[in-house]
């Protein structure tokens, strides 16, 4: 999820403009499903008086056993607001079966952390996994438990053939995709914006003209989180899905095709056009290497007139990041769809997954509850969250703009492109200081270099994906 976790399918892309330079969710919505993204008003975390709705939801759906003394962990690689908003779940599972449920802070890459707990002979009841190669890893090293027959009823009635997919390997259902992302959008600092006379761009090239009028005025265009490798990932895998279309991806994504592929040096051209310009970065290249996440978010939405960056690059769960600023989403901090750098605009989605690794009651049970409308509301009401669970109650969540995505992901069905990089070998696509995520800190560092970085992507691919 990572990321925290989306997928490329635009079909008629009308485009009407709202207020703050924005686009209307009515035209979004008929941009086509995935493209739609959080325009309206409101905040995008948690509020005291949710607009239309939005109450903490209270109805049980699911029935579950009574585990009274039964203890179980749980581990992600979630932090912060995610962290204490999964928790609440996790509290009302256990009210409604009696467990005791300890949350456990896994670091990356997740698959090292559950060998070396594993190993210990102390793995967690249940992990939630943000790579689809991570959760092959676990079935493949006999970690991973199958979905018993009440999760599995909860997903034949609650998702979408293509996220239960995701879920399985070698035709037998392993996972239960608990969170989802649309990954392909681009918030913005509206007075930034404003005082710089920049509209949102439509195209790449509308995006770096935006960029250079941006820099003129004083503000660097873009916060770019150079410090974790994953959001290098989702910046390639936009322009390369745009520019290369959703056939050379799926080729790319499974290695059918090698990294020194011209189109990949296409988009690491393209992508070097940002990268390249120093001015366009807040910090530079060495200041981009050097900014994580969460920071890369707080400083676009801080300083008043002069935050760091007028734009910052991420999927919905920016939201919450936002809110840890004194910045309003659909007031101070909008947003727009990643620009089309060939004939469509990206979407790419990504996802958590969450896998039994004991044979339990009590893991099974929460499988169970994950995979049903009751624990995605709760999470959904506390804001910047998007579930897959066609269950889930609109209403849940605290403003239009999470309730916009959330619908455009169920409208997608099963029409749409997954986070490449997740879908890759952990030892490529998913570990920090390693693979794709160091190749392209390193093509960050140097984007003028992008034969070194195909030939260094490809070594590692080939090495991962074994050979």
């Amino acid at each position: 999820m990572r990321r925290q976790q989306g997928t490329s399918r635009t079909k008629s892309r009308s485009r009407v403009k709202s207020r703050g330079g924005g686009y209307s969710c009515a035209a979004l919505a008929a941009a086509g499903a995935l493209a739609l993204t959080a325009c309206g008003g409101g905040d995008g975390g948690k509020q005291e008086d949710p607009p239309q709705g939005g109450a903490a939801p209270t109805g049980q759906r699911v029935e579950l056993p009574r585990l009274s003394g039964e203890k179980l962990s749980v581990a992600a690689v979630w932090t912060g607001p995610e962290q204490e908003n999964f928790t609440k779940v996790l509290k009302e599972f256990e009210k409604r079966t009696g467990a005791t449920v300890t949350f456990v802070p896994a670091q990356d890459p997740i698959v090292t952390f559950l060998g070396t707990k594993i190993a210990g002979g102390q793995p967690p009841d249940v992990a939630l996994l943000p790579q689809v190669g991570a959760l092959v890893s676990a079935v493949q090293n006999k970690w991973a438990q199958p979905v018993g027959p009440e999760a599995k009823a909860q997903l034949d009635k609650n998702y979408s053939n293509g996220w239960k997919a995701l879920g399985a390997v070698d035709g037998t259902q392993y996972g239960v995709y608990y969170k989802a992302a649309n990954k392909s959008l681009i918030w913005y600092n509206a007075k930034a914006f404003e005082a710089a006379g920049v509209q949102p761009p439509k195209t790449w090239k509308d995006l770096l003209t935006a960029a250079d009028t941006l820099s003129a005025s004083g503000t660097p265009a873009v916060s770019v989180a150079g410090a974790d490798g994953w959001t290098l990932t989702d910046w390639f895998e936009n322009v390369y899905l745009s520019q290369a279309g959703p056939e050379k991806y799926d080729q790319l994504a499974k290695h059918k095709i090698k990294w020194t592929d011209d189109s990949v040096k296409q988009a690491l051209t393209t992508l070097g056009e940002l990268f390249g310009r120093k001015d366009f970065l807040a910090g530079g290249q060495s200041g981009a290497l050097a900014t994580e996440f969460p920071k890369s978010v707080t400083q676009t939405f801080t300083g008043g007139d002069r935050p760091a960056a007028a734009m910052v690059f991420e999927g919905d769960f920016v939201a919450v990041n936002i809110t840890q600023t004194e910045a309003k989403v659909g007031k101070d901090a909008l947003v727009f769809p990643f620009p089309a750098v060939g004939g469509k605009a990206p979407v790419v989605s990504g996802g958590d997954v969450a896998v039994a690794l004991k044979p339990s009651k009590g893991a099974q049970a929460l499988l169970t509850f994950l995979a049903s409308p009751d624990a995605a509301e709760i999470q959904a009401h506390e804001g910047g969250f998007v579930s897959p669970n066609k269950a889930v109650d609109p209403k849940a969540y605290p403003n239009d703009i999470q309730r916009d995505i959330a619908k455009a992901l169920i409208a997608a069905g099963d029409d749409f492109r997954f986070d490449m990089s997740d879908q890759a070998p952990a030892a490529f696509g998913g570990t920090p200081g390693a693979g794709e995520w160091k190749a392209l800190q390193d093509f960050l560092a140097n984007p003028s270099d992008v034969a070194g970085a195909q030939a260094k992507l490809e070594a590692d691919a080939a090495k991962a994906y074994g050979g």
